[in-house]
């Protein structure tokens, strides 16, 4: 980029140029114009209810090993269905099939996934309107609807 305009009467060219490359890059038009609205399965909000349709297992990228608990939710409000991260060791022992979820972005890079999980964006945290935390610490019991 060592080519630019300078000089005194050169801030047209330079404004030119500035919005000539503005978006160069996919990811920062998209995020400019809140065009990630349109594929956000929460539409934009913070949180979204849901209910458990199935429990899997989701094996983590390269250097780690393990299986990770998730679980697949159909969200309330527009039927679609995502994979959703459980926390806690023992958390999924309190979530069953049919069970009331609320889950939130898991909080990664920009709407992206977090850390070693392949494509999931979300988490578990409240169960039949209880804090899954307070659930497995032995704090409270979880409603049986």
């Amino acid at each position: 980029m060592g080519n630019k305009t300078r000089g005194l009467f050169n801030g047209r060219m330079l404004l030119k140029r500035k919005a000539r490359v503005r978006f160069s890059k996919r990811r920062s038009w998209v995020k400019f114009t809140n065009q990630w609205r349109k594929y956000d399965p929460l539409e934009g909000a913070p949180q979204a209810r849901g209910i458990v349709l199935e429990k899997v297992e989701i094996t983590p990228k390269k250097p780690s090993s393990g299986k990770r608990k998730s679980c697949k939710v159909q969200l309330a409000k527009n039927g679609k269905i995502i994979t959703a991260y459980i926390p806690y060791p023992r958390g999924q022992t309190f979530i069953d099939e049919h069970n009331d979820v609320i889950v939130e972005r898991i909080g990664g890079a920009q709407k992206g996934a977090r850390g070693d999980l392949p494509g999931v964006k979300f988490r578990v945290t409240k169960v039949n309107d209880i804090d899954l935390g307070q659930i497995v610490h032995g704090k409270k019991q979880k409603p049986v609807r």
